[in-house]
């Protein structure tokens, strides 16, 4: 998978092995919310890339202290799985506490992908967008 990435001019994040992102070297680590670790500072002062996500203001302070470079905030929208959802007004309260890069996560569909194109500082990932398109 590293050679494949290599190749392809991509990122490689591991999530929840940092032993592991060290030892193959890769570009970094996603950190889940669960997570509470503070150890994986090490990984930051080797210039790893660390991805986080989280729900709420306390796991976003949790993530500060992680010194994480991107907070996956979700969801979003309402989704098939999850029917409590931020909505765009929480969604930017939380993105302003970050104050790093935020990616937005969950409900992003072709109506309200539009919406998420007038939010600063904010990236989006989907994975039922992309299927649902490329069909």
């Amino acid at each position: 998978m590293k050679k494949f990435c290599l190749a392809t001019n991509r990122k490689f994040y591991l999530a929840n092995n940092f032993r592991l992102v060290e030892k193959l070297r890769l570009d970094g680590a996603y950190i889940p919310s669960f997570n509470k670790s503070i150890t994986v500072k090490r990984l930051k002062l080797q210039n790893f890339t660390l991805l986080g996500s989280e729900q709420n203001l306390k796991e976003i302070n949790q993530k500060k202290k992680q010194l994480i470079d991107f907070l996956f905030i979700s969801p979003i929208f309402k989704t098939q799985k999850k029917k409590q959802f931020l909505g765009i007004i929480r969604f930017n309260i939380l993105s302003k506490k970050f104050d790093q890069n935020t990616v937005a996560l969950g409900g992003i569909n072709e109506k309200n992908i539009k919406i998420i194109k007038n939010i600063k500082k904010c990236s989006f990932a989907s994975i039922s967008y992309i299927k649902n398109t490329i069909k």
